[in-house]
């Protein structure tokens, strides 16, 4: 599309919302956003990823990714600055392009996607609560909370088949970052999560919950925000309400 036309699209889309979904890697985060964007039924959806916006590597960190020693699960792995700046213009109905990473090559992409407005921008990060100015942008904080075994699991399954990963350099990296990052930067930000939802993609009942919580808020314009880093969701028109999916609930 021309840059004319991209404009125009801007203008007839409403200013969106960020519902963030945070949780340890391979909590199931993605699968929980895909599961509330069925259930919320509109149109114009957006999903989010935080991996999107991991920075290009220099060459010496190049080396240290190719065997596995690079920490990918630390806040400096991410490009906040571009992340914070694409998800503003997002909420506010431009269009934006977002970057294309490779797992494989540890770099990004020479063609960006472009996305142009939503009503509802879901967005899912293990690192969603690590930035002051990113956590200000979330209308809904969601906290996805699975076993440490099962992340592992997932992790060791998704790394191999997907990423071209063999199990000693996945196990090396998870004892080595992502374990420490999550009990130092992940765990600790369950406080600040207006929803916990245990079990993941799994737990029907707190989704279903979530969803009519957020259809029982009707706002002026649509801006709802969903963050998932186990899973984080929050909503702009109720900052004050908090609804907790915890362990208590048998389901």
């Amino acid at each position: 599309c021309s840059g004319s036309g991209e404009d125009s699209l801007d203008r007839l889309l409403p200013p969106a919302g960020a519902p963030r979904l945070c949780g340890g890697s391979a909590s199931g985060k993605t699968t929980v956003a895909n599961k509330i964007i069925e259930a919320l039924d509109v149109p114009w959806v957006v999903l989010l990823s935080m991996d999107s916006f991991y920075k290009v590597l220099s060459s010496e960190e190049q080396t240290l990714a190719a065997s596995n020693d690079y920490n990918f699960d630390h806040p400096g792995a991410f490009d906040f600055e571009l992340l914070v700046a694409t998800l503003r213009k997002l909420k506010q109905g431009k269009s934006v392009k977002i970057p294309v990473y490779d797992f494989t090559s540890h770099g990004r992409h020479k063609d960006w996607k472009n996305v142009y407005g939503a009503s509802v921008i879901i967005f899912e990060g293990i690192m969603s609560f690590a930035d002051k100015e990113l956590l200000q942008l979330l209308d809904m904080k969601i906290f996805v909370d699975t076993d440490s075994d099962i992340r592992l699991v997932r992790r060791l399954r998704r790394d191999i088949t997907e990423r071209g990963r063999d199990i000693e350099g996945v196990i090396k990296q998870y004892n080595k970052f992502v374990k420490p990052a999550f009990e130092m930067y992940i765990e600790p930000t369950m406080r600040l999560a207006d929803i916990v939802v245990p079990r993941g993609g799994g737990n029907m009942v707190a989704i279903d919950l979530i969803v009519q919580h957020v259809h029982s808020h009707p706002m002026e314009r649509p801006q709802t925000n969903l963050c998932i880093r186990s899973l984080l969701f929050f909503n702009r028109s109720n900052r004050n309400s908090t609804l907790s999916l915890g362990k208590n609930i048998n389901c």
